[in-house]
């Protein structure tokens, strides 16, 4: 492993990238990154992927904001501190991400949407009997989960005829329901 360049020599490389020299970040970056690694992996123990990740990341930072580093002044407090807030972000975005996991052998099975008393018929079978303008009314409402107003706009007419249509609809399903002795929940 190669001795790291004098720190003066690093503060050129940093003021080169800033003036847009296609070298300086590679050799920036080149000379930076051992240590920047070592930095990651001893703070929190964490594992090889996770330090590149953080260095990765780091390196972002640096390039988004390479403007705010004032030539003339050491360059490694500035990069520190912005791994530093790298670091800190990442465990904090990795604590957030680990609250809301759910720590499983087996996925539950879904439960059902809702739980049926009866075996009641299908929403298709149920508003195959109405007349089209009541099963397009109660379809928007009901699986489409549309507001009256938005069905009115959508059926072009009013919020008292969709009222009316879906009223009458509900009137003729839950007569058939009674008809085939099928209790409302």
């Amino acid at each position: 492993m190669a001795p790291p360049p004098p720190i003066a020599a690093l503060d050129r490389l940093m003021a080169r990238y800033q003036q847009a020299d296609p070298e300086a970040p590679a050799a920036l970056i080149g000379a930076l990154s051992p240590a920047l690694l070592r930095f990651f992996r001893t703070q929190d123990l964490m594992s090889r992927e996770q330090a590149d990740d953080l260095l990765q990341e780091t390196w972002l930072r640096i390039h988004r904001v390479r403007h705010t580093y004032r030539p003339g002044q050491p360059v490694l407090p500035w990069v520190y501190a912005i791994a530093r807030r790298a670091r800190v972000d990442g465990y904090r975005r990795t604590r957030r991400i680990r609250a809301h996991e759910i720590a499983t052998e087996v996925l539950p099975e879904p439960r059902p949407r809702f739980e049926t008393r009866n075996c009641l018929p299908a929403f298709e079978t149920l508003v195959a009997v109405l007349p089209k303008a009541q099963r397009e009314v109660v379809t928007m409402l009901k699986a489409g989960g549309l507001s009256l107003e938005e069905v009115a706009r959508a059926t072009s007419c009013t919020v008292g005829a969709v009222k009316q249509k879906a009223r009458r609809a509900y009137e003729r399903m839950r007569t058939m329901l009674q008809e085939e002795k099928h209790e409302l929940p």
